[in-house]
């Protein structure tokens, strides 16, 4: 496998005091961690009449000819039924990192510091996410296996619309390079923040001025060897076309030097791209200058770093690569080096021709992925998240469409019908140099299958949109998975859901797990998932990772 040999190697030499401070660790190792968000259920956040977006009439577009007003209160989960007049709603919410055994039996709780906490002020470190934003608090370990990163918003607890808002960066000596969108009907700034826990539960955070617009998704901290760098994917642009510089530049995939001071010490500057990808790569017209580059997943193996794009119109929703050798994908699709590194240094461009050209492009798609555009019909790929389990092997989660049907009736069909979601298992052909889809894991998963959520969720249809509020599983998002002695992989998920709900990223998920024979090539008849938990009322489920210091442990 390369260079990851060298570097388990490497940290394994570090694995000496683990068993020592065993006693003082608040995640053990051979556990999961699952971020999970619980809303406010609080009537008095929203008043049915307010204007949205908040502050939407100091931005140069207004409020819209037809401005939109709340048509819920606070309350769960009708609440979100706000979202069929404000595309931008949302509310931020708590988030909460639990310790569960490998077969979902959940062991402790820590809560990520926060606004509604006893004693936490303005001025103490602190993170929310925003309910509900189905693409956030992915998990990811440190490339030293020490830490789990994740990604939130430096805001209040039961604010609105923040995961649209703009980054505060208004650069005085080089106003092209701003992040404040004065076209993003969302009047708000506020910071995206790096969160990371250790094995003890200690939390470090750090601000940036990326994803204005949009929301930071994942995050990866390279910590081996000296470095101290982390890598973001995520998506930027509320507004108008074309967009600010600082929004072009804040899209994507970023990379920023790790800060150490508090949150209320750091003065992120503007943000700096790693890596970006454009659709003329491959002979295609190019596209909204930026929205290529809307990740959703992204992952490190063998010293290469991986991105995952499965939402929005613009752009090829696949698997990419970045290419630091420059000599990989001459036509924009490839396979990575074995010269090829992660980046350390912010991605080179020329200003003059950003807002024409967009950043250059130092990103392949992984050959064997789909080329084809998002916007074309023949579109069929949505995938969230990877996991190698080696050189040869990738299983891919693919969320699902996220359609669904028009009626009462019909609510469940599209997601039924569909052909790629859930599971899908890569493998890779070493005389073609390409990636091959084995086949896709979907047994047990339910996909279509409405299901009920436990205690006090709503039964019938949803009146604001006549269709059922019971969710169904449309696919996977966020996904981890372990190597078994005899032969097999365990990959822990978290579904995406299709129901009737005012916005289907409220819906109670579920984390689930399957176990596959890492050799088959054809779809095993005797393996399906199991559902290890589903969220209560008021919850979401969204990233998964074994626990820090896993991959230290002498048994692993």
């Amino acid at each position: 496998m390369r260079k990851s040999v060298f570097l388990r190697c490497a940290i394994v030499l570090a694995a000496v005091g683990v068993a020592a401070a065993e006693d003082r660790q608040f995640f053990l190792p051979g556990n999961l961690v699952v971020s999970r968000s619980v809303y406010d259920n609080n009537a008095n956040t929203i008043a049915v009449g307010t204007p949205l977006p908040p502050n939407c009439a100091k931005t140069t577009v207004g409020c819209g000819k037809t401005p939109a007003t709340a048509t819920n209160n606070g309350l769960y989960p009708s609440v979100f039924n706000n979202n069929l007049a404000d595309g931008s709603f949302g509310i931020t919410s708590k988030i909460f990192l639990d310790q569960v055994t490998p077969f979902g039996r959940v062991i402790n709780t820590l809560e990520v510091p926060n606004s509604g906490q006893a004693g936490i002020t303005s001025s103490d470190d602190q993170m929310v996410t925003s309910f509900s934003s189905k693409s956030e608090l992915a998990l990811h370990e440190s490339t030293d296996g020490r830490l789990l990163t994740f990604m939130g918003y430096l805001a209040p607890l039961d604010a609105i619309d923040v995961s649209n808002s703009n980054t505060p960066w208004p650069s005085s000596s080089d106003p092209l390079n701003f992040t404040v969108d004065p076209t993003n009907p969302v009047g708000e700034n506020v910071y995206r923040v790096v969160a990371t826990v250790d094995g003890r539960g200690r939390f470090h955070f750090m601000k940036t001025n990326a994803y204005s617009g949009n929301n930071g998704r994942a995050a990866i901290l390279n910590n081996l060897w000296g470095w101290n760098l982390v890598y973001m994917a995520g998506n930027a642009g509320n507004g108008a076309n074309p967009q600010p510089n600082g929004i072009i530049l804040g899209a994507g995939a970023q990379i920023a030097t790790m800060s150490h001071n508090p949150e209320i010490d750091q003065s992120p500057g503007v943000p700096t791209p790693a890596a970006s990808f454009n659709v003329t790569e491959i002979n295609q017209p190019a596209d909204k200058i930026g929205k290529d580059d809307n990740f959703r997943g992204m992952t490190i193996f063998d010293d290469i770093l991986y991105y995952t794009k499965g939402s929005g119109g613009n752009g090829v929703n696949t698997v990419y690569f970045v290419d630091t050798t420059g000599t990989a994908c001459p036509k924009g699709v490839g396979v990575p080096s074995p010269f090829g590194t992660i980046p350390k240094t912010p991605l080179t461009f020329d200003q003059s021709t950003l807002q024409t050209a967009g950043l250059p492009s130092n990103m392949c798609i992984l050959a064997g992925f789909p080329t084809v555009l998002a916007k074309d019909p023949t579109a069929t790929l949505f995938p969230f998240s990877l996991w190698f389990a080696d050189s040869k092997t990738l299983y891919v989660a693919d969320e699902g469409d996220g359609n669904r049907g028009t009626t009462a009736d019909t609510l469940y069909a599209p997601a039924v019908a569909q052909k790629t979601a859930g599971l899908q298992k890569w493998v890779f052909d070493s005389g073609s140099k390409t990636w091959k889809l084995a086949y896709t894991l979907t047994a047990g998963l339910g996909i279509g299958v409405p299901y009920a959520v436990p205690t006090g969720y709503p039964t019938g249809n949803n009146a604001a949109t006549g269709l059922p509020w019971a969710p169904a599983t449309d696919g996977l998002r966020n996904i981890t998975g372990r190597r078994n002695w005899d032969g097999t992989v365990t990959i822990w998920g978290i579904t995406s859901t299709i129901s009737g709900s005012g916005d289907q990223g409220a819906d109670p998920n579920k984390l689930v797990a399957i176990t596959d024979s890492l050799d088959a090539t054809t779809l095993p008849s005797d393996e399906q998932f199991h559902a290890l938990r589903t969220a209560g009322f008021g919850e979401v489920l969204r990233g998964v990772s074994l626990t820090p210091g896993t991959h230290l442990s002498w048994w692993w």
